[in-house]
């Protein structure tokens, strides 16, 4: 089932000699710390660009790229196939070209991006902070890890904060640990890992999996907001 609202590019982006698209909000006073805001599986929905707008509404200068070049879904299996064949090198510089773009764009303050991403977007969070180096100082993953267990982050300089479901049937908390090692281990930094009372996308309440939880979701909300203005501002 393709997502009635339909893709919300409104903004177009060099990438790696090609073009990108994206969704772009900027924040009432006219500048801000740069973030990413990477989507689901879902694609770039309603629901992203409604976390690109609450961002922006903070005082963020949010850029969420499009990664599945226009396709959207509510369908669970049609969002699976979009994933197994998203080109992740692609991604990769899509990803790139959005940091690129925010550092460059005039309503960007400070010398390095913060980036959350949430179900496959937390994963490619942490993949975009390990390939930027200190050009992304904050990285914020919402119950996603990357598709490699054993996942390098030695490139990774940047702050972690990771929002995880206790009762999330696709990401083991064991696996949430052991990527923690890996990220302090390779950062010399500890991650800043939280656990939820809750199932896996409980930040989404369009609740296409039935696991919104409007109260964790505030929880986490805050958490992410306190941490991403101690990072970036």
């Amino acid at each position: 089932m393709t997502d009635p609202d339909g893709p919300r590019q409104n903004v177009s982006f060099p990438s790696n000699g090609a073009e990108a698209h994206g969704y772009l909000a900027l924040p009432p006073g006219g500048s801000g710390p740069g973030l990413v805001v990477v989507q689901e599986w879902w694609g770039l929905t309603s629901h992203i660009a409604g976390m690109a707008d609450r961002f922006a509404a903070e005082g963020f200068t949010v850029l969420a790229p499009d990664l599945f070049g226009g396709a959207t879904t509510h369908d669970a299996e049609e969002a699976a196939r979009l994933l197994r064949e998203l080109p992740v090198d692609r991604a990769a510089r899509d990803l790139r070209g959005a940091v690129d773009f925010l550092l460059a764009h005039p309503a960007t303050t400070g010398g390095a991006v913060g980036v959350v991403g949430f179900c496959m977007g937390g994963g490619f969070a942490l993949v975009l902070a390990a390939q930027e180096g200190d050009r992304v100082a904050a990285a914020v993953p919402f119950y996603g890890l990357p598709g490699v267990p054993e996942y390098d982050y030695r490139g990774l300089t940047a702050r972690v904060l990771g929002h995880y479901g206790e009762q999330d049937d696709h990401i083991p908390m064991r696996a949430v640990d052991a990527a923690a090692v890996r990220i302090e281990a390779a950062s010399g930094r500890k991650p800043e890992i939280h656990f939820y009372p809750a199932g896996h996308a409980f930040m989404n309440d369009e609740n296409l999996l039935g696991t919104y939880d409007p109260e964790q979701a505030g929880i986490a909300w805050r958490r992410t907001l306190a941490f991403l203005r101690g990072v970036l501002s």
